[in-house]
Formats: structure tokens, sequence, C-alpha cells
């Protein structure tokens, strides 16, 4: 096979040209399983004829929601997808109630989760769900059908003519899933997504990813119900590469030394806890290993691609990345050729420093409308700039709107939301999706992020604030582990600042400042308000008078997406934060 038209098509393109040994590996038990290319393809076809023999039909639609990625997750995908249906990716860490609202919009006919939690919660709501026939298990449970007795079920290869007849009726321009997105405000909204708009993509993508195909592993974490990693693993099989689904996001460092891949995805707030905790460990140095661990860091601040700033410069590099930059790469397993960051801006001193350390960190850009990719970074033929999104892949039409908003034309952009012809009529005018998003595309055609078009506010002064510029500038605080700044329709920009707790318990410790222990009381203690004033001072340096962070209050509790302030790709819910510190809003304004 040499085109690929339709999703499923690519386990089949990777047995034409790769055929693995190990195309899919999970943990179990201790212990590292893999099943070949050839073993994936049989077992989504037992899924197809075991779905057949079960009733489902093109078009129905099927629940998948998953704790963590697994070999389980993608035998199923394609299965599901083989016969016309549709599957519904649920992020597992929702509401019950949002769980709900999904399966019955979606009309969902079957549920596969993961494990004993996500069960639970399916359990609690499903008498709730007029649609649905039948929950089936991953992980053993006594109480639930087990993924397994649809695999046997589909034992039996007597039907597999009526699946090959439904795959061959599958057009590419057809809807292969719907992506329910967790809005900042209001209910999810369910992106629909053909096999063009996602295989395209992959393809398209995959010209940026510089590794050798066939002979390459990938570490996949990011939650594969998102567009984001769903989207690479289709590409990660369309390059022939060897895909490892970590364990949990606490096993990463310990899978990361023992596969060494070659790739892996991250989210910034990944990116900075990584160099917060190896800026920890250098801080603990002494002598004259701190002192060059500091020195290769500031070698690190300055770094600029294609040897920029001079040879003198990458003399020094040369001998930071020999002394020092050489035990982070050991840290993340010594092979890695391409960190993928998405799904939020990603600080340019993170950029600078990583790729100094020899660590390639690219960052793109784009949204599950557009599934998701439009632009990203990639080291070879000059397509690297640092504090930009790189230049947009192929078929991809970019085009900045007279209000800045970037416009996006091309094969990934979505079909549109499902039963919500209102909505899709907003966001896509005259073929072009309108993203939401500030941006500019530079004299060398690369694309940058400015702002979001929806988070911009005026003051009551009149004049325009960018809020996740002062937020992106203010992050690099090691004090400040999450900021909002907030101010619309107010006299002055203030913010609500989550303290790095943890790096202040450090600092207490480190500088004897007595004090207390306590969250709750720290927050209102003047010694760590006026540290991180200092920061917030200096900081504010960079911006414009208008813009500046006039006043701040310290929250207590950590923002988490259980706690309802982050949506479940870690950004943040405004509403929500303002609204649980309404009393801290009030402080600052009507004081």
């Amino acid at each position: 096979m040499n085109t690929i038209k339709r999703l499923f098509d690519f386990p089949y393109y990777q047995l034409d040209h790769y055929n693995l040994e190990k195309s899919l590996i999970s943990k179990r038990n201790g212990e590292w399983c893999a099943i070949s290319t050839q073993e994936y393809i049989d077992q989504a076809n037992a899924i197809s004829r075991g779905l057949l023999r079960l009733g489902v039909k093109p078009n129905d639609k099927i629940a998948l929601i998953s704790m963590t990625n697994r070999t389980e997750w993608n035998i199923c995908d394609i299965g599901i997808l083989q016969l016309g249906a549709q599957d519904v990716p649920i992020y597992p860490t929702i509401s019950e109630d949002e769980y709900e609202y999904i399966l019955n919009h979606s009309e969902s006919v079957y549920c596969f989760v993961s494990c004993r939690e996500v069960l639970e919660k399916v359990n609690k709501i499903k008498h709730n769900v007029p649609t649905l026939k039948g929950v089936y298990s991953f992980d053993t449970i006594e109480s639930c059908s087990n993924w397994n007795e649809v695999l046997t079920l589909g034992a039996d290869a007597s039907n597999q003519d009526e699946v090959e007849k439904l795959k061959a009726a599958v057009n590419e321009h057809d809807l292969a899933t719907i992506i329910y997105t967790s809005g900042t405000t209001g209910r999810p909204k369910g992106v629909m997504l053909s096999h063009k708009n996602i295989a395209s993509n992959a393809i398209y993508s995959a010209d940026r990813l510089p590794i050798d195909l066939g002979r390459s592993k990938a570490l996949s974490f990011l939650p594969v119900c998102h567009i984001y990693e769903r989207m690479l693993l289709y590409m990660y099989q369309y390059c022939g590469v060897e895909i490892y689904f970590a364990e949990s996001l606490d096993t990463i460092s310990d899978n990361l030394k023992e596969i060494h891949p070659q790739v892996m995805t991250a989210v910034p707030r990944l990116l900075e806890k990584v160099y917060d905790k190896i800026y920890a460990k250098g801080a603990e140095l002494s002598g004259i290993k701190k002192k060059l661990f500091y020195w290769a860091i500031s070698v690190g601040l300055d770094y600029e691609p294609y040897g920029q700033n001079g040879w003198w410069y990458e003399l020094k590099l040369k001998i930071a990345r020999k002394l020092i930059f050489s035990k982070w790469q050991e840290a993340l397993g010594g092979s890695l050729k391409a960190i993928a960051s998405g799904s939020a801006a990603l600080q340019p001193r993170l950029a600078r420093v990583f790729n100094a350390a020899g660590i390639p960190v690219f960052e793109g850009y784009g949204l599950t409308e557009t599934s998701p990719v439009i632009s990203v970074n990639d080291m070879r033929n000059h397509g690297f700039k640092i504090g930009t999104v790189g230049k947009t892949i192929a078929e991809t039409e970019v085009k900045i709107a007279d209000d800045g908003e970037i416009l996006i034309k091309g094969p990934q952009v979505m079909m549109g939301y499902y039963k919500d012809p209102v909505q899709t009529a907003d966001v896509l005018i005259d073929g072009y999706f309108h993203t939401g998003d500030i941006g500019e595309i530079d004299s060398e055609g690369f694309l940058k992020i400015t702002d979001r078009k929806k988070e911009m506010f005026k003051t009551s002064g009149g004049k325009y604030v960018a809020p996740q510029l002062l937020e992106n500038a203010l992050k690099q605080s090691r004090f400040i582990e999450q900021i909002m700044v907030i101010g619309d329709g107010e006299k002055m920009p203030a913010a609500f600042i989550q303290p790095n707790w943890e790096f202040v318990a450090e600092w207490n410790k480190l500088k004897n400042k007595g004090l207390p222990s306590n969250p709750a009381e720290l927050v209102n203690n003047s010694v760590l308000i006026d540290r991180i004033q200092k920061d917030v001072d200096y900081y504010n340096e960079r911006f414009g008078k208008w813009e500046k962070i006039k006043k701040f209050e310290l929250t207590p509790d950590v923002w988490s997406i259980e706690s309802g302030h982050l949506t479940p790709t870690m950004k943040m819910k405004r509403k929500v934060i303002k609204e649980k510190y309404m009393d801290l809003y009030k402080k600052i304004y009507e004081s």
C-alpha cells in the first residue's frame, strides 16, 4: 500500500513498508510487552468482526475512555473505524456529569474503559444514557465484561468479507471521530474530524520529524484522547516508529531511561517542571561544580541556532555540553532527536536552554479544530526560530485578519461542531477557520502567536492588555507556579498568583526565613509577598505603563484539573478561577 486515505490504512502501510516486530509496546507487571504490526492488524480485524456480531453498524459511535495510553486503545480505534463507525475518545478525569453529557450527545452505543476508576464513573451515570448497550474494560475487573470477549467473539473469521466491504465503503472525507474539547467556558463542543483531516495532518507533519524511518522509538504519554498525541501515533505508524506507552506521568523519567527514545511530545508545563528539577539539583551543588552549573545555564540562556552567536559562543557551548548538559541528555534517555511541544506557549528561555543542552525542543501550533498541526519548527533547512511556532506545514494557508486574528485554510480544518451548525458558522467563514488567536507572520515566513483574541481585555482607560504575554514573563520566576492576569474593565491590570509551594519551602529552609509551612498562612505573610513583589517588579520592567501588574494576591490551593482551575490540557479556566477568588478580586479592586 502506497497511499493512505483513511486512518485504518496506517497499520497496513506500516506492514508493507516496515513490518515491525515491535509496533505497539505497553508495560504489564513490570515487563514491556510488544505486538508486531501483523498482530496489531489481526487483533483490529478481530475487534471489527466482534463488533459486527454485537450489531455495530456504520456511523454508530463508540466511546473510548482510558487513564493511560495503551496498546488496546489503538487496536480498538482501528477496529471501530474499519466498520465506518466513529470513536469518541473521552478525557478520563472529567466529571461524571460531563461523561453523561458526552455519551448522550454522541449517542454512543458501546464504551471501552481502561480500569476500575473509569468504570465506576461510567456505572454511576450509564442508566441515564439510553443508547448505551454495553461497557467493556481493558483491565480485568470482576463486575465488568472484558474487551477480550469482543476479541473472542471476532475470533471466527467467517464474517471478514463483511468487514472488507465496510472498509471499502469508507471515504477519506467521511467522519472518523468526534473529539469533545473541554472549553474554558460552557459545555464541551464535539469537533468532527474526517479521515482526511487527521491522515493528511499526520503525513505532512512527518516531514518535520528529524528521525531515522523504521529505526526509531517514541515514548507516548500525553493523553491520546486529545488529537495532538493521537495524530502523532498515526504519524509514528507511518514512519515505522516503535511506540512505547509510558506507564504514567510519574514514571516518565524511568521509562525514558529504559527505552532511550528518539522522539516524544510534551506540553510547556512538563518542560518547566523538568527544568525546575534540574535547576534545584544544580542549586544543591557546591564550590566549582555549582559555579560551572550556573555558568552553563547562562550560556544556554543566550542560545541562538545556526551559530548566530559566533565562534566564541560556540566554543563555550561545546564546553558547557561536555561538562554539564551531557548529564541532562542522559537523564532524558540520551537519544532524543525531537521533543515536540504544543498546547500552550513555550517560554523562549526554555526553548533556548534545552536546545543549547542538545535536547531539541521544537514548538508547534494547532487546535483540535485543525487536527491539530498548523505549523511547527524544524532545525533542518533553517526552519527553526525561537519565539515562533515555526512555518506552516504543506497545503496550509495562514491569513492574518485586520484585527490580527489567525485564519486557517487547509485539509486539516474540521468538518464542523457535532449537532451545532450555529457555532460552526461562527468559526468557519468563507472556507477559513477563525482560530481565536492573535498572531503575525514575519518576513521569513515564521508564525508568531501573540495572544488569545478572547482573552485580551481593555482597562477602563481604554488600553488593551494581552494577559498571556505578562503571564509567560512572570512564570519565569521560580516562586510562581501559576498566574492569571485580571483587570477587564478595571483601572489597572492585577493578578492572582499560585506560588510554587515546593520551591517556597526550599527557599525558606535555605535562607532560614522561619516562615510557617501552611499555605493558608503563607499567602498573607509579608516576607513572602515582598519577595514575590521583587520578581513582579523585575518582569514588569519589560511592559508599558498601562500593562504593568499593579497589585497581586496569592492563592493557597494548588490549581489543578481535579479542582476545576485547569482544563485537561492544562489551560486556565479563567472564568472559574475568577469566580473562585472573587473575594480576592474585590480586595484588589475595592480597596
